[in-house]
C-alpha cells in the first residue's frame, strides 16, 4: 500500500471517530464511577464497533452487487446510507434528550435527593452502535475505491486503533471537566446531553450537506 493511501486512510480514521471522541468525552462527565478500567473497556467497544461497520457495509455491497450487479448495488448503498445516518440520529437524540431532562430536573431538586450517573454496560454497546452506525456508509465507499479486498482488513484495523486512541482522550478530558465542576451531576447531565443531541443533529447535516 503507498504512503499516501496510507495517510488517507488516517484521516479517515480520525474523521470517524470525531463522533465516539464526543461520546467519550460525555461518558467522562458523567459517569461518576469511572476508572482506568472502565475507560479502556468504553474505548475498545468504540474502536472494534468502528472497524465492525465499515466491515459489514463492505461485505454487504460485496454481496449485492454479486447478485444484482454494480447499478444495483449503488441504489442499495445510497438507501443504506440513508437508513444509518437517521438510525444513529434517532439513538442520540433519544439517549441525549432523555440526559438533558434529568439534568434540568435534578436543578430543582436538593442535594441528597440527585443521583449521580454510574457506569452502564448496556448504555456504552448503545453508544458503541450510535456512533459507528454511520462508518455503514464508509464501508460502500471503501468497495468502491479498493483495488484488494484484503486490503479492507487494514483499513478498519488502522481506523480501530485510531478510534480507540482517541476515545480514551476524550474520556480523561470528559473526567478531568467532571472534576472541575466538582460532583455538580446536574450540570454534567446537561452538558452530556447537549453534546449527544449537537451530534445527532451534526450527522444528519454532514450525511445530506457534507458539513
Amino acid at each position: 500500500m503507498q504512503i499516501e493511501i496510507i495517510f488517507e486512510v488516517i484521516l479517515l480514521g480520525v474523521a470517524l471517530s470525531m463522533d465516539a471522541f464526543a461520546v467519550s468525552i460525555t461518558d467522562g462527565l458523567t459517569y461518576i464511577d469511572i476508572d482506568k478500567k472502565k475507560s479502556f473497556f468504553i474505548a475498545i467497544v468504540f474502536g472494534l464497533m468502528q472497524a465492525l461497520m465499515p466491515l459489514i457495509g463492505f461485505w454487504l455491497v460485496q454481496g449485492i452487487t454479486a447478485i444484482v450487479g454494480e447499478n444495483g448495488s449503488a441504489s442499495a448503498g445510497k438507501i443504506m446510507s440513508d437508513i444509518v445516518s437517521w438510525t444513529a440520529f434517532g439513538l442520540l437524540l433519544i439517549i441525549g434528550g432523555k440526559m438533558l431532562i434529568e439534568g434540568i430536573k435534578d436543578i430543582h431538586k436538593k442535594e441528597e435527593e440527585k443521583e449521580p450517573k454510574r457506569f452502564s454496560i448496556k448504555e456504552v454497546l448503545y453508544f458503541g452502535v450510535a456512533t459507528s452506525i454511520d462508518a455503514l456508509g464508509t464501508g460502500v465507499a471503501l468497495h468502491s475505491g479498493l483495488s484488494s479486498v484484503s486490503t479492507i482488513w487494514l483499513h478498519v484495523s488502522i481506523i480501530m486503533v485510531i478510534t480507540f486512541s482517541i476515545s480514551l482522550v476524550g474520556l480523561f478530558l470528559g473526567h478531568r471537566i467532571e472534576k472541575l465542576l466538582k460532583g455538580k451531576f446536574e450540570i454534567t447531565a446537561i452538558l452530556g446531553g447537549s453534546i449527544l443531541i449537537l451530534l445527532a443533529v451534526w450527522i444528519i447535516l454532514s450525511h445530506y450537506f457534507g458539513i
